[in-house]
């Protein structure tokens, strides 16, 4: 489970990764799609996607030529589970997670 939390924290500290995940809350993308809000070659974004379904964050899928990027919401689960061992941090707060990541993907 450690290097499950490691992966997932070292995904989200990226705030390139964190603007990625945001736009996929509202839907499946295409990776060209993903990468046209960023100034940064599509090998860059690749990497960043890379990282991403690594950690379980997203899932990958080719359907016919185009490669496509899914949100696993679920990946955040071990996380949040982990957080509230220390008292500190309520319930996973999806809205509020959502509210967070919308905000990030404005700021970029």
């Amino acid at each position: 489970m450690t290097s499950d939390l490691d992966s997932t924290f070292s995904a989200l500290a990226d705030p390139t990764r964190r603007a990625i995940l945001a736009m996929l809350l509202e839907d499946d993308m295409a990776v060209t799609d993903v990468a046209e809000p960023f100034q940064m070659s599509l090998a860059a974004i690749s990497k960043h996607l890379g990282v991403l379904t690594a950690a379980g964050l997203i899932s990958q899928e080719k359907r016919g030529r185009v490669k496509w990027c899914k949100l696993e919401p679920d990946a955040l689960r071990d996380a949040a589970v982990w957080m509230q061992g220390f008292g500190q941090i309520a319930g996973l707060d999806l809205d509020a997670f959502e509210a967070f990541l919308q905000q990030e993907r404005l700021d970029t």
